[in-house]
């Protein structure tokens, strides 16, 4: 059955703007015809379709259960903001890989400086593309981009998370695995990720004070937008 992000009240999904139009006219799907409706918080609704037109479709609810495009631990990605071309790509990876959230960051080794009255616009294209991310790879939720942050609000923002990593390329023996099994019930999981420039050395040591675990992730050196993809896909077979 096709997915569909949608609006739920009572026993009734309701969808409306480009993925109405794309029901009415290009599936040309018909009434009482199913579909899943996702509540975008995580849970799925099997759905027959009683009204559809090209501004609005609506369904009755016929069963609910828990999407499984969903990981069972909540991962946020702070990436050390890097070209506007390779933010992007990071963020559409990261929602297909299973990132619960991505928070730009500011640091002092950033080749991208975005000026603040550009910071809405940005934020807002941002989360159109986690939004066709999730679409396109069967997500329960729409991954929040948030607008970008200093390194303290960053380190300020990981405190709460159960397990706090930072990939360094200067650590040579701590792993990612190391990490991960230390903390094996981690329930949420913040990953911070330098821009293309790296990581300032006071940097580390803020992130360290907020308790983060810098970790290695090999003997390679990752580019800004390989990095991760590849933290994030160890992480996401770590908790298969």
């Amino acid at each position: 059955m096709r997915r569909f992000f949608a609006a739920i009240s009572g026993e009734r999904a309701e969808i409306t703007g480009e993925d109405a139009h794309h029901i009415a006219n290009v599936l040309r799907l018909q009434t009482e015809e199913k579909i899943i409706a996702c509540d975008g918080n995580g849970l799925d609704f099997i759905t027959e379709l009683e009204y559809i037109s090209a501004q609005r479709v609506l369904g009755r609810i016929i069963k609910s259960m828990p999407s499984e495009g969903e990981p069972k631990v909540k991962i946020t990605v702070f990436q050390g903001l890097p070209k506007a071309d390779k933010l992007e790509y990071i963020i559409q990876k990261a929602v297909e890989l299973g990132a619960y959230s991505i928070v730009p960051v500011e640091t002092k080794r950033a080749v991208v400086k975005i000026e603040e009255n550009k910071k809405q616009a940005k934020t807002e294209r941002w989360n159109k593309i986690s939004v066709s991310a999730a679409k396109q790879s069967g997500r329960g939720i729409i991954p929040e981009v948030l607008s970008p942050v200093s390194l303290q609000k960053a380190t300020e923002m990981m405190k709460s998370f159960d397990l706090k990593i930072a990939a360094y390329e200067e650590e040579k023996s701590f792993t990612l695995k190391d990490a991960l099994n230390s903390c094996p019930n981690a329930k949420t999981i913040a990953v911070f990720i330098g821009p293309e420039g790296g990581i300032d050395s006071d940097e580390i040591s803020l992130l360290k004070s907020s308790g983060a675990n810098v970790v290695t992730l090999g003997s390679r050196i990752l580019r800004c937008e390989t990095a991760p993809v590849a933290v994030l896909s160890m992480i996401m077979y770590h908790y298969m």
